[in-house]
């Protein structure tokens, strides 16, 4: 039977709220203060500058006042052509719609030399409000300022009304770190919109996030991509920390090469195959035998084609540091092999873990790491390379999270990181 995910109303954010007070703003700008304007162009350039980020502001700002200055200058000069040369006739009005049409290849070429290439669309927008609503003002100064003026005050308000936020306090030393799969990333492997520009803005501002994963680092470069991440990442279910940024193995707990070795002979004694994540030159490199079976088959070609994974037969053990085993097989070939190997006392010491395939209904997996290799282990040494105590962790398994959060709330993570990290300054310290 198929799952059915519930639907949720998406909610009413603090852009939205902004926007609505900037739009109001205006109105009562020229209700009290400037009557000869109009409202609607200072309305257009505040809800211009209501972004999510501070930086994103000023940039739209920027974009915004360039582009109103080129078209108001290149709208000037056209009001003042048809006011001198152009005739009062038909001729006249189809003269002068082609001097605008010629003129618009120079509005938008003069962004492009300033380079403002964004602040092509407002040039022409500002220039062609000028050029085509003149009609019937007699003084078309008078007119260009107006529109110069209506844009800069929009642009004052939404800069002001974006700034604006109530007093809080930031947490930097607490280290949060969240989950991927069913707590971070929705169904379809992604962070949501309102989650990218929430956490970057934060991440930006300080806060000490990470995540923590079964993923390797291969397989967190797109769902992770253009967040912002200054912390390490946990990787491999804890037994690798690795930097996104430098593309760097910071730390490892690896299984010795005596050991990997006799795991080697171990899993052969099945005749099955099995993938041995290694890393060799600061690369992660997977050695393989012979594929066997479906699941491993479509594995494969799902991943090599990576570029941050190198599939290999060869053996490469004496040159590598051995991470993990994984093997997925048929789920009785996965249970004998688990009996046969709790058997051994030359592998207790090591950590395994059995679990049934999701992609796969008929298979299980088996991996095999270090012993030591644990998120709670890797998180300590994070915390020790930070200098962080306190922490924070998201998750979906209830008793083993701080938060624990619903598959099917995937913004919760960054909602509840937003309250514990920037809490207001009449709410108690953690």
């Amino acid at each position: 039977m198929k799952q059915v995910i519930p639907k949720k109303w998406p909610s009413i954010g603090m852009r939205i709220m902004k926007s609505s007070v900037a739009v109001f703003l205006c109105f009562l700008f020229y209700f009290f203060v400037r009557r000869e304007g109009i409202t609607f162009y200072s309305q257009l350039a505040a809800l211009w500058c209501i972004q999510p980020q501070w930086q994103h502001t000023r940039s739209k700002a920027l974009q915004r006042t360039v582009g109103t200055m080129t078209g108001a200058a290149f709208g000037l000069m056209v009001l003042l052509v048809d006011k001198n040369l152009i005739p009062v006739n038909r001729t006249g009005e189809f003269l002068y719609a082609v001097l605008v049409a010629l003129t618009i290849v120079a509005v938008i070429y003069v962004t492009l030399l300033l380079h403002k290439r964004d602040a092509s669309y407002f040039s022409c927008v500002v220039f062609l409000s000028i050029v085509v609503i003149h009609i019937g003002d007699a003084n078309p100064y008078l007119f260009v300022f107006n529109r110069v003026m209506d844009t800069m005050i929009g642009i004052i308000i939404g800069m002001l009304v974006n700034s604006a936020h109530l007093p809080r306090r930031k947490e930097r030393d607490i280290l949060f770190i969240s989950g991927m799969d069913d707590t971070l990333l929705s169904s379809g492997q992604q962070l949501s919109p309102y989650s990218t520009v929430e956490l970057n803005r934060m991440l930006e501002d300080g806060a000490n996030f990470t995540v923590s994963t079964m993923r390797t680092p291969a397989s967190l470069i797109e769902p992770l991509r253009g967040i912002k991440l200054k912390l390490p990442v946990i990787a491999m279910d804890g037994a690798v920390m690795y930097d996104l940024n430098k593309n760097e193995y910071l730390h490892a707990y690896v299984i010795s090469m005596e050991t990997a070795s006799k795991l080697q002979e171990f899993l052969q004694g099945f005749g099955i195959n099995y993938f041995m994540n290694m890393i060799l030159d600061n690369m992660l490199v997977i050695q393989y035998q012979k594929l066997q079976n479906d699941a491993e088959k479509d594995i494969y070609a799902k991943m090599h084609t990576s570029l941050y994974r190198n599939y290999t037969t060869m053996n490469l053990l004496p040159e590598s540091l051995c991470i993990y085993f994984m093997v997925i097989q048929p789920k009785d070939k996965i249970e004998e092999i688990y009996e046969r190997f709790m058997e051994k006392d030359e592998f207790r010491k090591l950590r395994i873990l059995k679990y049934d395939s999701d992609d796969y209904p008929l298979y299980a997996y088996i991996k095999i790491y270090n012993e030591n290799a644990t998120r709670e282990n890797m998180i300590a040494y994070l915390k020790k390379e930070t200098g962080l105590e306190k922490t924070v962790t998201f998750g979906s398994i209830e008793g083993k999270y701080d938060v624990v959060v619903s598959e099917y709330d995937q913004n919760k993570v960054v909602k509840t990181l937003k309250k514990m990290y920037e809490p207001f300054l009449w709410e108690p310290k953690r």
